[in-house]
């Protein structure tokens, strides 16, 4: 594990101090061994990986890489989207939010792929809901906005009002999941690393039929909090995520 920067590895029993017998879980033929996940910004996300990594079926080695570590404040400030660009935002190390732009996310995104080891029994992660359509794929290469878009189409295809939430007021505009024919789309934005009212978010939204938490940070609270407000359904990115990364167990 290096604090300075690129790559941070653990295993989850350790993490989470399980048992004796589940730290003995080996990895066997024909299965994942190692899941690399890739933030766009600084790891240890501890707010997000374990939460994955826990609902997963058995153990496995884990390692994170992060688009900002060894960036200081300073540099990332330069980072700022354009008026062309569109918005991130995401957590630095000590746990503040900053917003960064696509463009050059999606090129460092590029960088940590090429960088991954590619190993039979490894697979990357991406942990971003965001679109990066520029990305030169590799096998094992899962990205959450795939993964939770694909999610949301199948399960809101009943839906004739679906609304979706991201973390800026700028993103409402940028969003790229695209309503069915015939659905109507409605948006409203709360932080995931602030101290938004979810409760009220949730009641602005409350004419739709189902709700999608559209940004990694979202926590299961939030989610809650936001249901409770809307009375519907509320899909949850990380929980979509974490079924799909299930299924290679």
């Amino acid at each position: 594990m290096r604090e300075g920067g690129e790559v941070r590895a653990w295993r989850r029993p350790y993490l989470w101090g399980l048992g004796a017998a589940r730290q003995a879980t080996a990895y066997r033929g024909g299965m994942l061994s190692r899941i690399t996940f890739l933030t766009i910004g600084q790891t240890p996300r501890r707010d997000i990986v374990p939460e994955v990594v826990g609902a997963l079926p058995r153990s496995v080695d884990v390692r994170e890489v992060g688009a900002l570590d060894g960036l200081d404040g300073d540099q990332v400030a330069e980072l700022v989207p354009g008026p062309e660009d569109h918005a991130l935002a995401t957590l630095m190390r000590d746990g503040s939010q900053v917003t960064i732009g696509k463009r050059w996310v999606t090129g460092r995104i590029q960088e940590m792929l090429d960088a991954a080891s590619r190993g039979p029994d490894e697979a990357t992660v991406l942990l971003c809901t965001g679109e990066f359509p520029g990305v030169s794929r590799r096998r094992l290469f899962f990205d959450a906005q795939h993964l939770v878009d694909h999610g949301v189409a199948a399960l809101s295809a009943g839906a004739s009002t679906f609304g979706v939430v991201v973390p800026l007021a700028r993103q409402e505009g940028e969003i790229h999941v695209k309503p069915a024919p015939g659905q109507t789309l409605m948006t409203a934005h709360a932080s995931p690393y602030a101290d938004d009212d979810f409760a009220a978010v949730g009641q602005s939204l409350s004419a739709c039929d189902l709700i999608v938490m559209h940004c990694m940070g979202y926590t299961e609270a939030q989610r809650e909090a936001l249901a409770r407000g809307s009375g519907r359904p509320v899909l949850l990115a990380r929980r979509l995520v974490s079924s799909a990364l299930a299924q290679l167990l």
